[in-house]
């Protein structure tokens, strides 16, 4: 999982699934005030990182629906203003071979990047094992590819050695931020649009990714974990060799593009992630559990730059994660499992924002 994803990333395997029961999805009663007009979009399976194109119009996301024939998430598209039809697949961009992850749209609106470990394997690799914690996989045979909206690929990105994923493009159209694992640690790194001129931004042990620019395209927001006691980096560095992290304790950072001026927006504990730029790029959205005494309630909450302010943002459901405000700042995407009939199925959502 990525951006993601906790990120996703991967694909997130989203850490609600493991642990609760579908009779525990008991809807609150808070009022959702931000959010008008919602409207479903998908309605089966694992749907997440849903993102927008530059003109407003399209999605690209991930799901592993099994009634469209996959066997672990690949990559869709999604057109927002033609007619929905939940009788058949969209418009898959994935090879449909591998796992896939983190897509994202780009500056022509007419081409999709994305993870994916085809070349690797053309298989589903295997699942973390069992584990009494949530534990996510850092697959190595993710590399970064570019497609067209008909699947066609036609870039490779990335071809270094281990993990590369978890890939976003600027607003500005120019450059890419993506984690990678080529010097041995889950570190950001940001290429020019074409994949040249790589230039890797965080340097502290622990897990950095999910990372959206800011609206001007000037700054970063991502998620990073930060062992600091003995047991705490020893674990992270032995379960990383085994090509595994255990996303529970994230918070959000944000840092100029090139690494600078890095700065904990959170302090929060537990887990804090998905975040991105509020079209204003004075605040942050993000996912975050650090309410919830068992750990698996998720809702999205907002933040200014600077830390203050934090305010909820959902209350329908336990799960509700991977936010991303359209580029004209007047609907928000997100991933959700309400209204799912009692099943572990996560959905895409979008509305109307009301700041």
């Amino acid at each position: 999982m990525t951006h993601s994803k906790l990120h996703l990333v991967f694909s997130f395997l989203l850490l609600v699934f493991l642990i609760v029961k579908p009779e525990e999805m008991l809807a609150q009663t808070e009022p959702e005030t931000h959010l008008k007009n919602l409207k479903q979009l998908t309605f089966g399976g694992d749907n997440a990182e849903a993102y927008w194109s530059f003109d407003n119009k399209k999605l690209c996301f991930q799901s592993n629906y099994k009634k469209w024939g996959v066997s672990c998430d690949q990559i869709y598209m999604l057109d927002i203003n033609a007619k929905l039809d939940t009788t058949k697949a969209p418009q898959l961009i994935s090879t449909g071979k591998g796992r896939t992850t983190c897509s994202y749209y780009m500056p022509d609106n007419k081409h999709i990047l994305y993870a994916s470990t085809h070349l690797g394997n053309q298989n589903c690799p295997p699942e973390p094992p069992p584990s009494k914690r949530y534990l996510w996989a850092i697959y190595p045979d993710f590399d970064i590819f570019v497609a067209d909206e008909k699947g066609k690929i036609v870039k490779q990105l990335t071809s270094e050695p281990g993990y590369d994923a978890e890939a976003t493009v600027s607003p500005k159209g120019d450059k890419i931020v993506f984690t990678s694992t080529r010097n041995g640690d889950l570190d950001l790194y940001i290429m020019d649009i074409d994949g040249k001129n790589v230039k890797q931004i965080t340097f502290g042990l622990g897990y950095d990714g999910g990372a959206f620019f800011s609206p001007d395209g000037k700054k970063l927001v991502f998620r990073a974990s930060r062992p600091q006691t003995e047991e705490e980096i020893k674990d992270y560095k032995e379960l990383l060799a085994q090509g595994l992290v255990a996303p529970t304790n994230m918070e959000i950072y944000t840092c100029n593009i090139d690494g600078s001026d890095l700065k904990k927006i959170t302090n929060l504990g537990k887990a804090n992630w998905a975040p991105f730029y509020h079209p204003s790029g004075k605040k942050i959205i993000f996912s975050s559990n650090h309410h919830s005494e068992r750990g698996y309630d998720f809702q999205l909450y907002m933040i200014n730059e600077d830390g203050s302010g934090l305010k909820k943002i959902t209350s329908q459901s336990l799960f509700n994660a991977f936010p991303m405000f359209s580029p004209d700042g007047k609907k928000l995407v997100f991933s959700s499992n309400r209204n799912n009939g009692g099943t572990r199925d996560t959905n895409l959502f979008i509305a109307d924002w009301v700041d």
